[in-house]
């Protein structure tokens, strides 16, 4: 069935290429003499994201996302014209077969002649062999002709082999960059919280208990008091530096503490088959603890959803909440999760117009 099933979309994808080489011929005739113009040069690289897109490749991974220099794209265009040609041949008389057999089988089914010949059952067995072979072999060009295409868009298109591992070697710097500077962010943020917080309170608390000592046992309410915010803020912060509860509990139940203490409604659906390794429920309750965080205490949200989800072999964190918008991806807190995400091949995006909703989604891959 799923064979059945792809033989349309394998004559599609090639009727598509019979149809986009028409199209790149109609460009290059005129660009052809302005090909060192940027222009022309954009023009061709969304023709060659068109043509990436019909044979299912990934125009990011052949480096299409941003123009080139070297007219790559008009050099590729110009070869595959000869595949599109083919192409269309084989859709042509793929098309003529079909035709041919309804209109024998129409005829001979009334007892009409074709050409002066009646169905005979040797006639009968010679035309079905003969449209059985022809009709193997149409749909062998096909898949030829597809086949061709893929391998001439990732021969013509894909960045050299040299210059994509150059590219990698940079990405990784960056990201080891990336996390370094998002430790030294985390550290310095822990620093702050118990100097700031932690420690304040400790002061006030041995203040307290000194006055209760020199007769004001009125004053062990407050001590008392004063501890519990101590133990709290204590908590918080080592929850920052590592959430322990992810190790006994998994992600879900982590998730649903970071709902309890962020003040503000939280729904949280997470939708997982299996637990996914250490590394991806660790990036994604930062994720969810900072973004839940940022909307109650920047974005005045009256409620915030959190999903969780599997897509093929990524986990997908989405957290969306109804605050004033405006966050900036390059504040502190976002950027250090960019980094985090960048650091394990994931994608981080932040979108928050003014007025809201703010959305931020992180795309976590498991392998």
């Amino acid at each position: 069935m799923r064979s059945l099933a792809k033989g349309p979309l394998l004559l599609g994808a090639v009727l598509g290429g019979a149809v986009t080489a028409l199209l790149g011929l109609v460009f290059l005739l005129p660009a052809l003499p302005f090909a060192r113009r940027t222009a022309v040069r954009e023009a061709a690289r969304r023709l060659a994201v068109l043509e990436a897109r019909r044979l299912r490749l990934d125009p990011a991974a052949l480096g299409l996302d941003a123009a080139r220099s070297d007219g790559q794209e008009l050099r590729y265009l110009a070869a595959r014209l000869p595949v599109g040609v083919l192409g269309s041949l084989i859709v042509a008389l793929l098309v003529y077969g079909v035709g041919l057999a309804g209109l024998l089988a129409w005829a001979w089914g009334r007892g009409l002649p074709i050409d002066g010949m009646l169905p005979t059952a040797p006639l009968l067995a010679y035309a079905a062999l003969a449209g059985s072979v022809l009709l193997f072999l149409n749909l062998s060009g096909l898949v030829g002709v597809h086949a061709l295409e893929r391998r001439l868009a990732l021969r013509m298109l894909a960045p050299d082999p040299t210059e994509a591992l150059r590219r990698r070697i940079t990405e990784l710097a960056e990201s080891r960059a990336g996390v370094l500077a998002a430790v030294d962010s985390e550290r310095r943020r822990i620093e702050r919280d118990l100097h700031d917080g932690l420690q304040q309170r400790l002061v006030a608390l041995s203040m307290l208990v000194g006055r209760a000592r020199r007769g004001r046992p009125e004053l062990l309410a407050q001590v008392h008091e004063q501890a519990q915010q101590a133990l709290v803020e204590l908590r918080e912060v080592a929850w920052r530096v590592y959430p322990s509860g992810l190790d006994a509990l998994g992600l879900a139940d982590a998730l649903a503490g970071v709902a309890e203490r962020a003040g503000i409604p939280v729904k949280v659906v997470c939708e997982l088959s299996a637990r996914p390794p250490m590394v991806v429920e660790t990036v994604s309750y930062f994720v969810v603890s900072e973004a839940v965080t940022n909307a109650a205490k920047h974005a005045r949200a009256g409620a915030v959803t959190v999903e969780v989800r599997e897509h093929g072999r990524m986990v997908v964190v989405r957290v969306e909440d109804d605050g004033v918008g405006g966050a900036d991806p390059a504040g502190g807190g976002l950027s250090g999760l960019a980094r985090r995400v960048a650091a394990m091949d994931g994608r981080f995006t932040v979108t928050s117009p003014v007025g809201g909703p703010t959305t931020i989604e992180a795309e976590l891959p498991c392998e």
